[in-house]
């Protein structure tokens, strides 16, 4: 096993944007090595966010603004399809899709990436569009295709733009996933303290809960007495990211039989929780692979 989770040549540091793309880049290494001796797969890496890591103006947006990003954190950021494609050993996936919704931005990747496109058998594919309509067509591939294709799919967006919908439809396929929750940077914002939930569409669409449901796992019912009687107050439960981290692993464990009951938790430069990295596979060693890469980053 200590072999299977090698480091990669090249040391990324110690920002979450680094933290997150190095224990990806370990876990890739492990499943290439895996899936080389299983030659009767052919293997599909779908990166749902690509992007090509470059902006021409700098965003100062409140989600920007609590990440805390650098330009050059950024660029980091958006280095997953350059980690993927220069592993040692000369490990690759059969097929590599890369999807982003903005056109110009998977251009700049392609040109990016044209070079090393020569040394790959299959060409890569560049898809622009929503990555919820890739990921259905993907799953819709895998199952007319079921003894033949594995999937390692990686989505990590800044923020909810994934539906519930589109990671439902993974059901019943060989995938593995790895997920970016915004768990403190946005999830936890939308669920106010009042429980008013005036984003309660966005909420149900990511968790693939109704809103009584979110409220019960959010929010509790406190009585006390005031001069004027009893009197019910509704409370935001204490610890709300971790909760949040939590309920989505549950959710994914309605899909998936193997889920990282504790994700990879990924903090901005004050210490924060911004983001947590969770796993899901059908496969028990896989598993065991992505908590002792969590343990170890």
């Amino acid at each position: 096993m200590k072999s299977i989770l090698e480091e990669p040549e090249v040391k990324w540091g110690g920002t979450w944007t680094e933290i997150k793309l190095d224990a990806f880049a370990k876990y890739v290494s492990a499943y290439l090595n895996i899936m080389r001796k299983n030659t009767y797969w052919k293997t599909i890496y779908f990166d749902g966010f690509a992007g090509s890591g470059e902006r021409k103006t700098r965003d100062v947006s409140p989600l920007y603004q609590q990440l805390m990003i650098t330009e050059q954190e950024e660029k980091l950021y958006k280095g997953a399809a350059e980690r993927v494609l220069t592993l040692p050993n000369n490990l690759s996936f059969d097929y590599h899709y890369f999807i982003d919704a903005k056109e110009d931005s998977l251009k700049k990747l392609e040109n990016k990436l044209s070079e090393l496109q020569k040394t790959k058998k299959y060409p890569f594919k560049f898809c622009p569009g929503d990555s919820n309509q890739w990921l259905l067509k993907l799953a819709q591939a895998m199952k007319e295709n079921k003894n033949s294709y594995a999937s390692l799919v990686l989505l990590d967006p800044f923020g909810m733009q994934i539906n519930w919908e589109s990671i439902e439809s993974l059901r019943d396929t060989r995938t593995d996933i790895w997920i970016l929750v915004p768990t403190g940077v946005i999830v936890n914002r939308l669920l106010d303290k009042s429980c008013n939930l005036t984003h309660s569409h966005k909420l149900q669409s990511f968790f693939g809960l109704s809103e009584d449901e979110i409220k019960q796992a959010f929010y509790y019912k406190e009585s006390h007495l005031t001069l004027f009687g009893e009197q019910e107050a509704t409370l935001k439960v204490t610890k709300p990211i971790e909760k949040i981290a939590k309920l989505y692993a549950q959710r994914l464990k309605t899909i998936w039989t193997y889920v990282t009951e504790e994700p990879l938790r990924l903090e901005n430069s004050k210490g924060v929780p911004i983001f947590h990295f969770v796993f899901a596979s059908n496969n028990q060693s896989a598993l065991k692979i992505a908590k002792q890469i969590i343990k170890s980053v």
